[in-house]
């Protein structure tokens, strides 16, 4: 007995896998990736794994430094706004930006991108933007995956993750051991939200029906452009310091705020003060807290309130430390002291 219907070959491509598509994308990742290239770099885009040498890097007692991170649910405003070309900038800050914190340079970089469906153009974007970000600090794009996985991500929803990879000699890893009574806090101003507590925001958005593309009272852009300002880098400053200067701790302020993120650094005796009337907090916070009716605390345990580094320094050097930093366009100054921590005191209290 024979049959009329006629026998479906099953495909990659007809299960939503595009191979030639993530093929003809590795090779505009191939010319934008050059453009990062540092002299160490043995081998980079296309092969099993990246090579990047160490050899010649003038450090007595290198030790490598890696960090990993993503943009969380910052990516949803990104694709409701359709503007993605800051989030390779937010990709690569949350993981350089940690990296510093232990007196680490950058090296090299990797991204992971995962997809419903392919995007040429989403891709090509987020891509365009981690290279210019890392060309700017000296960091090369040794490599990276693009996952298209139909069936897990809906639509245009896509994730990306960023892996970095540093240097710094044994004996100048600053790890907070130094921090001592009455060293200065000084804090470097975020360039906004950055790229945490959007969950939050984005519940505040809903329940309040916020217009994205409408402009508020207290900004002369749209709600969405606001949220959206890219994550500052502070690889170029930290650097510039450490070469002239005595940095006793370092900490990027993410997650978790200044609350959360400077006990990271501190000794166990030692507690930081901070005069909130020294923090420059942008408006967006303000209109965060107001729309959603959050408490103060809460909003200093989740957000960066305007602080997106901190340095702890000598008393000695933390005016001229500032100077610096103002020099360099990046805004600063000391906000607070280090204490010591009694029993019954938190590590970080905001005063």
């Amino acid at each position: 007995m024979t049959t009329s219907r006629a026998l479906q070959m099953a495909t990659y491509k007809k299960s939503g896998v595009n191979i030639d598509k993530a093929n003809s994308l590795v090779t505009s990742i191939k010319s934008l990736a050059q453009k990062t290239k540092r002299k160490e770099v043995i081998s980079g885009i296309g092969g099993f794994a990246g090579l990047f040498s160490i050899c010649n890097s003038n450090i007595k007692n290198p030790v490598l430094v890696a960090t990993t991170d993503g943009v969380g649910t910052k990516l949803k405003i990104a694709l409701e706004m359709n503007t993605l070309k800051y989030l390779g900038q937010d990709l690569v800050a949350m993981c350089v930006n940690d990296l510093i914190c232990c007196g680490a340079e950058p090296l090299f970089f990797l991204d992971y991108y995962a997809t419903g469906s392919l995007d040429m153009g989403q891709a090509t974007t987020l891509i365009k933007s981690i290279a210019a970000s890392l060309n700017e600090i000296n960091c090369t794009l040794l490599g990276g995956e693009t996952a298209e996985m139909p069936g897990l991500y809906a639509d245009r929803d896509f994730d990306i993750a960023g892996f970095a990879v540093g240097i710094v000699d044994k004996n100048k890893i600053i790890d907070g051991s130094n921090v001592s009574l009455g060293s200065c806090v000084i804090g470097i101003e975020s360039s906004g939200i950055h790229s945490n507590g959007y969950s939050l925001v984005r519940n505040i958005i809903h329940e309040n029906k916020l217009d994205l593309n409408k402009i508020y009272d207290f900004s002369k852009e749209p709600l969405g452009n606001e949220l959206l300002k890219p994550t500052q880098i502070y690889v170029r400053p930290v650097l510039k310091l450490l070469k002239e200067d005595n940095i006793l701790a370092m900490a990027h302020i993410t997650g978790g705020g200044l609350l959360e993120n400077i006990p990271r650094v501190l000794p166990s005796q030692c507690r930081c003060v901070i005069d909130k009337k020294a923090v420059h907090t942008p408006e967006i916070f303000h209109f965060i807290q107001k729309n959603g009716s959050v408490p103060a605390g809460e909003m200093w345990r989740v957000f960066n309130m305007g602080v997106g580094f901190i340095l702890v320094v000598k008393p000695a050097d933390a005016e001229g430390m500032v100077q610096t930093l103002n020099a360099m366009n990046f805004k600063a100054s000391v906000i607070g002291t280090i204490e010591k921590k009694g029993a019954a005191k938190e590590s970080v209290e905001i005063i």
